[in-house]
């Protein structure tokens, strides 16, 4: 984990230094985050908003995009875990622990669907038969 931070700080560094090298452009801290983090966050905007509008005309469209929120929050959530152990130092930073939750956010959601297909199959038998 402590690898995986560092090395997007060395990206974010290798950035800064081509937008110097390339533009000349000389920015502060709080000036380069404005423009990466902003183009990016746009850029990411625009692929979100195309794909959930594929999504939303699907039959389990709510479904679908309750998944994608949760499956973001829990990222945000063990990685937000992950950093409180490094810097507390009550456990150990690695990012093979985030990548443990997140599996067992799946199993969990794979059980919900399996049950959720077996009642909705057993209800739809049911109501044919009336």
């Amino acid at each position: 984990m402590r690898e995986l931070i560092k090395l997007m700080a060395n990206r974010m560094n290798d950035i800064h230094d081509i937008l110097v090298d390339t533009f000349g452009v000389h920015m502060t801290d709080k000036e380069l985050h404005f423009w990466v983090i902003g183009i990016i966050g746009i850029i990411t905007y625009f692929i979100v908003y195309f794909c959930f509008k594929i999504i939303e005309k699907m039959q389990w469209s709510i479904t679908i995009l309750s998944f994608i929120y949760t499956f973001t929050v829990m990222v945000v959530l063990v990685f937000a875990i992950e950093l409180q152990q490094a810097i507390t130092n009550r456990g150990n930073m690695e990012f093979a622990d985030a990548v443990m939750g997140l599996w067992g956010y799946l199993v969990f959601f794979l059980v919900y669907i399996v049950a959720a297909f077996i009642i909705y199959t057993i209800v739809k038998l049911f109501k044919g038969k009336k």
